[in-house]
C-alpha cells in the first residue's frame, strides 16, 4: 500500500512530529504538508518524531491541497465538524475500504493514495473536503466531535492497517474498482463549466460557487473517471466555442 498522509496548514510542531512518528509506526511512505504555519523541522517536532525523523526531514511542502494530492489516485479527507453542509460522510471502514481498493492495473498499484487531515483549529474547509473523493468521520461524541490532530491520524492509520491486514484476501477476489479522475482535472472541468454557464446566463456571479459545489458533489458521488472528465470538458469547450461563434 503506497499511502501518504497530508496535513493542511498544521500549526503545532508537536502534532507534526507526532504524525511523522505515526507514519513510521504504520508504514506510511510519505508525509506531505500544505502551507504549514510553523517550522516543521524545529527541535520540538524532531523530538516528537523519534524514529520518524527521516520522514519528517523528507516531508514535502506544497502551497495548496490541490497540488499536494494531484498525483494521488484516491484521496480520503477527515471531517470532525458539524457544519459540513451536504457533503456525504462515511464511517472509516467504508471510506478506507474504498481507499485500499484498486482498479486492477499495474499503474494503479504504484500510484499513491492520500489521507488528508485539516487544521487543528477548524479542520478542512468544505471546498477542501470536495477535493477528496470520500470523506470520513470518526465516531466521537456529538457534543465535542473534533479530535486532536495527531490522535485523529492515529485512529485512522490504525483502522487502515487493520483493514489492509484483515481484508487482503477478500479484496484480491473482489472485482476491480475504477480510480476516479485526479482532483486537478476535475477542478479544471468545473472551472470551464462555470465560465460557460455564466456566459450562457444559467449561473449568476453571486450564486455560482454554491451551485457548482452541488455539481462537484454529484460528480464525486459518481466517482467520475479521467476519461469521463476529459469527455465532459471537451463538450463544455465545444459549447463555449459554438456560443461565441454564433454571436453577431
Amino acid at each position: 500500500m503506497n499511502a501518504v498522509v497530508v496535513l493542511v496548514e498544521p500549526a503545532g510542531p508537536l502534532n507534526i512530529g507526532s504524525v511523522a512518528r505515526l507514519c513510521a509506526n504504520f508504514g506510511v511512505s510519505e508525509l506531505r504538508l500544505v502551507a504549514p504555519r510553523c517550522d516543521h523541522l524545529c527541535e520540538q517536532a524532531m523530538q516528537m518524531a523519534v524514529h520518524g525523523q527521516s520522514l519528517l526531514d523528507a516531508a514535502a511542502v506544497f502551497p495548496d491541497l490541490l497540488t499536494a494530492i494531484n498525483d494521488c489516485r484516491r484521496a480520503v479527507g477527515s471531517c470532525g465538524r458539524l457544519d459540513h453542509g451536504e457533503i456525504p460522510l462515511q464511517d472509516p471502514e467504508q471510506a478506507l475500504g474504498w481507499l485500499l481498493a484498486s482498479d486492477g492495473s499495474a499503474s494503479s498499484a504504484k500510484a499513491p493514495v492520500a489521507l488528508v487531515f485539516g487544521r487543528e483549529d477548524r479542520g478542512l474547509s468544505n471546498s477542501e473536503l470536495r477535493l477528496c473523493q470520500k470523506v470520513l468521520c470518526l465516531q466521537s461524541g456529538e457534543a465535542y466531535p473534533s479530535l486532536n490532530l495527531s490522535h485523529a491520524v492515529a485512529v485512522v492509520l490504525h483502522e487502515l492497517a487493520r483493514l489492509n491486514s484483515a481484508e487482503t484476501e477478500a479484496r484480491s477476489i473482489a472485482p476491480p474498482s475504477p480510480d476516479p479522475a485526479a482532483a486537478k482535472a476535475l477542478s479544471a472541468l468545473l472551472d470551464d463549466a462555470t465560465d460557460l454557464l455564466l456566459e450562457a446566463g444559467f449561473l449568476l456571479e453571486h450564486t455560482a460557487s454554491a451551485r457548482m459545489a452541488k455539481v462537484q458533489d454529484l460528480l464525486q458521488r459518481a466517482t467520475v473517471r479521467a476519461e469521463e472528465v476529459a469527455l465532459l470538458r471537451g463538450m463544455v469547450r465545444q459549447l463555449r466555442w459554438a456560443i461565441r461563434t454564433e454571436r453577431p
